[in-house]
């Protein structure tokens, strides 16, 4: 081999070593950095706290109309979100108890952001099962005051992961926390005027929203396991709507309506729908979560001020 092909070689060498790390280098700066938000209203709240960032992706763990995941199950695809992403924020509460230990195994090196954390004024209701038991309501986001909450700590903790974007991220919270809280006033508002502040709901999911507005839950339908009344159950929710002169029954868009149907036409009151934004639609609009609200505002004038 002369000396002429071996600097030829070797020069052609240097250049495919040179081509290669631009392309890594390349690779590396279009790489999107990978959130999982593990439920919708979830992943709704951190579109909004990374609203304009650059190289940025935040996908749904659970398909969007899962809904509360309490008995969910994780299915092969959401292994593989599990693996390739680098963040994964979370409700909290328990309300991720399907994911368990294993999550670690699934991608050690996955930073974990506990979106209730450090939240004071966490409700508690009684499981289903045994009334002497209490459980934690983990349905914070039904209630704008609490979603407020949310965004601040998924912001804080973001910025902490990625401290070159915090004041990016704490900005966007700030904005987003204040439109929150201003539906917040008007719920409370509302309210303070409403005529009859007693109701019926599905589950427990209103329960920080009535807490909110001055709300009387004088009895559920169905309690934290998702479980339809039996029919003694039944009968107690109609004599406890009887005696607390309940205004109506609401339900939610994510269950089942009929049970709510039978027993308001038992008792002798209304059923209206009123959606806790648990589920939407997979490319929902940054403002889906207000527009819904506000629409709940009017379904509860409507009901309960007539």
């Amino acid at each position: 081999m002369n000396k002429k092909f071996i600097l030829l070689y070797m020069t052609l060498l240097c250049y495919c070593i040179a081509f290669s790390g631009f392309l890594s280098n390349a690779q590396a700066a279009d790489k999107k950095f990978q959130i999982l938000a593990s439920t919708f209203p979830i992943r709704l709240i951190t579109l909004n706290i990374i609203h304009g960032k650059n190289n940025m992706n935040v996908d749904l763990l659970i398909p969007a109309q899962v809904g509360c995941p309490h008995d969910y199950a994780l299915a092969p695809q959401d292994m593989k979100k599990l693996v390739e992403a680098d963040v994964l924020i979370i409700n909290g509460l328990g309300m991720e108890e399907f994911l368990g230990a294993p999550l670690k195994k699934i991608n050690s090196s996955l930073k974990t952001i506990d979106s209730s954390r450090g939240i004071k004024d966490i409700l508690q209701h009684s499981d289903n099962a045994d009334h002497h038991h209490f459980r934690t309501n983990p349905h914070l986001f039904a209630s704008p005051r609490m979603a407020a909450h949310l965004a601040i700590n998924i912001a804080n903790d973001l910025s902490r992961i990625d401290p070159s974007g915090a004041e990016f991220y704490l900005e966007n919270a700030r904005i987003y926390a204040k439109k929150m809280n201003k539906l917040a006033d008007e719920f409370s508002a509302l309210g303070k005027h409403l005529k009859n502040k007693n109701i019926v709901t599905q589950h427990s999911v209103f329960d920080y929203l009535a807490r909110d507005m001055g709300l009387n839950i004088v009895a559920v339908l169905q309690e934290y396991d998702g479980q339809e009344p039996s029919a003694a159950e039944i009968l107690k929710i109609i004599k406890t709507i009887r005696n607390e002169n309940a205004k109506a029954i609401f339900t939610e868009p994510q269950y089942p309506q009929k049970i709510g149907h039978v027993i308001a036409t038992e008792a002798g009151i209304v059923t209206k729908i009123l959606d806790p934004v648990a589920t939407g639609p997979k490319n929902a609009s940054l403002d889906y979560y207000e527009t819904v609200m506000r629409k709940n505002i009017k379904i509860l004038k409507k009901t309960l001020d007539e």
